[in-house]
């Protein structure tokens, strides 16, 4: 008898919701709804130096808008909690214990400067780089020994030195590679926290996962999860590796020329059903020339078979065709309902009033006021004479934008004070004039000279309309003469 379907999402909460995660996460929701199966979340938060406080809840919040949910997760329990790998560290170390009893790991001594020289050297010498299993050799005992004693050390999978490693994936078949291309993993960190690898197959077994729906980036590591299954004497889940997203020049799509926060597709006025049924034709057909779909009717027609690895194109033009369609069938009243619930809505209003209220005399002076805390991309031409900063080119002023963008995306939080705190550091390292970075700001972000406070407008605007309308404004300046 088969194992009910189980599968899961194991999204990293390191910054604003991915598109791929809502990509992945809805067909591993379809498959599982399919199946009668069970979808899992499960937050992947052992790298503590790069997690977010806001990230995880903006995870939820941000698939719970695309209209998915999930039958067990940390926000709502079940009965292989807990579901973030933070709290779940003693199981990794049990795990690397077995590893270790059975002869499939051992203890690595290696400090990170001889790591380091030893990649000088295969670089020099044009090797593959690689750890070269120096502390293979070492004992048991004696690793045991120099382990209890204090000394630092990492656990490593003993890989082997050579051979095919093979597994089968839905969509692709069987895929091969030598062992000799991958070197004797770190499972285990002198912290005590596991690696992705570890972490990611034992929870996926003890979880009881019977299928991992991811992307295809993951191919490369399969190998090595395969070994691991192996080394525990576990059974290995069914492989299947969703096609990337692209752009249109079919490069992986990035946030460096597509917006990639869920949030912005939400702040921008996408509706969500649009938004998952333009996912859902990425990669998948519904069947005839059919592109408009509800879940339940993708749910309903569901085969692996109606999969292409062709890279799906993330298409701003299409989504927003999409969307149109689902604007259109709208009643009068359902269409109200949504602009109440995007932008026209008391809790909006509450925050954007108190930034013009002393600007105007009359209510019908609100929305010309107010007009560009309400749209999406701005037509920047009328004020692209005036974002200029004396005696550097304006490409260089773009340039100058993305940094302020990566200074902010890297703090938690999108504040006014935090917003404020970083342009004047950034404005300090250019060496610029404080009005002159700010007005280019206030330029890029509003389209008008004069505004309410700018970095409360900015606050207002959210980061994801903010980012979006810096990024292009360093697009059109990288254009300009």
């Amino acid at each position: 008898m088969s194992r009910p379907v189980r599968v899961r999402i194991a999204p990293s909460p390191t910054g604003d919701p991915h598109v791929g995660t809502a990509y992945i996460a809805l067909f591993n929701y379809v498959f599982a709804k399919k199946m009668g199966g069970k979808f899992v979340l499960r937050i992947e938060d052992t790298d503590q130096t790069r997690a977010r406080s806001d990230s995880e809840q903006m995870i939820f919040d941000a698939l719970r808008w695309c209209g998915l949910s999930w039958d067990e997760g940390p926000d709502v329990g079940g009965p292989y909690a807990p579901y973030r790998q933070s709290e779940r560290s003693q199981h990794y170390r049990d795990a690397a214990g077995t590893l270790l009893e059975k002869g499939e790991g051992y203890r690595c001594f290696c400090t990170e400067d001889r790591l380091a020289k030893l990649r000088l050297q295969q670089q020099a010498e044009k090797t593959t780089l690689g750890y070269d299993r120096h502390c293979r050799t070492i004992a048991p005992a004696e690793a045991a020994s120099r382990a209890a004693a204090g000394e630092s050390h990492v656990v490593r999978l003993k890989v082997p030195v050579s051979g095919p490693i093979e597994f089968t994936d839905k969509l692709r078949g069987t895929i091969t590679r030598d062992a000799k291309e991958i070197d004797d993993q770190v499972l285990l960190k002198s912290d005590g926290m596991p690696t992705y690898h570890l972490a990611n197959v034992v929870d996926d077994h003890l979880m009881e996962i019977t299928h991992v729906i991811r992307a295809e980036e993951w191919i490369s590591s399969t190998q090595k999860h395969v070994l691991l299954y192996r080394a525990f004497g576990w059974e290995a889940p069914e492989f299947i590796h969703m096609p990337l997203l692209r752009n249109t020049d079919k490069s992986k799509i990035s946030k460096r020329k597509h917006p990639v926060s869920i949030n912005y597709y939400r702040d921008i006025g996408i509706l969500p059903h649009a938004f998952l049924n333009f996912l859902g034709l990425m990669g998948w057909s519904f069947g005839g020339d059919r592109e408009k779909f509800t879940l339940a009717e993708m749910i309903d027609v569901f085969s692996w078979d109606r999969m292409s690895l062709g890279g799906p194109v993330f298409d701003l033009d299409k989504l927003t065709w999409l969307n149109e369609q689902y604007i259109h069938d709208l009643s009068y009243e359902q269409l109200a309902d949504a602009l109440i619930s995007w932008r026209l809505n008391r809790e909006y209003l509450v925050k954007l009033l108190p930034l013009v209220r002393e600007r105007i005399k009359k209510l019908d002076e609100v929305i010309p006021a107010t007009e560009y805390f309400f749209s999406g991309d701005l037509d920047l031409t009328p004020v692209l004479p005036e974002m200029t900063v004396p005696e550097v080119a304006p490409a260089a002023v773009g340039k100058a934008l993305l940094d302020y963008v990566e200074r902010f995306e890297a703090r938690d939080g999108f504040d006014k004070t935090m917003l404020e705190e970083v342009a004047r550091q950034w404005t300090e390292a250019l060496g610029w004039k404080t009005k002159h970075a700010f007005m280019l700001l206030r330029l890029a972000t509003t389209g008008r000279k004069a505004s309410p406070p700018l970095f409360d407008t900015m606050a207002v605007l959210g980061k994801e309309i903010t980012r979006r309308r810096l990024r292009s404004a360093a697009a059109v300046l990288a254009k300009a003469k």
